[in-house]
């Protein structure tokens, strides 16, 4: 895969300490932090599935988790999750 892919990042809404389910993107800041030095472009897309993170590649669905399994906020090159996406981003045709 080209080194500046574009990268469609989808996200559903999840609950968050007793709060009501909303899409929020505070789990996200490390896997888009690792995807954009990588040199991706990243856009963000709500979906309403619940729980969901989905990366895709080329119209493809490279990558999927469970939104709450990312670390919150950071830059993502602790989180085994966001390295995995990486890998998956890359390796994707």
């Amino acid at each position: 895969m080209p080194a500046r892919a574009k990268v469609i990042l989808r996200y559903g809404p999840y609950s968050a300490v007793g709060l009501a389910a909303e899409h929020r993107t505070f789990r996200l800041e490390g896997l888009q932090a690792v995807l954009a030095e990588d040199g991706h472009k990243v856009i963000l897309e709500k979906t309403e599935e619940r729980n969901v993170v989905e990366l895709e590649v080329n119209e493809e669905i490279v990558f999927q988790c469970n939104i709450t399994d990312l670390e919150f906020g950071g830059d993502g090159k602790l989180d085994p999750l966001c390295e995995e996406a990486r890998k998956s981003v890359l390796n994707a045709y």
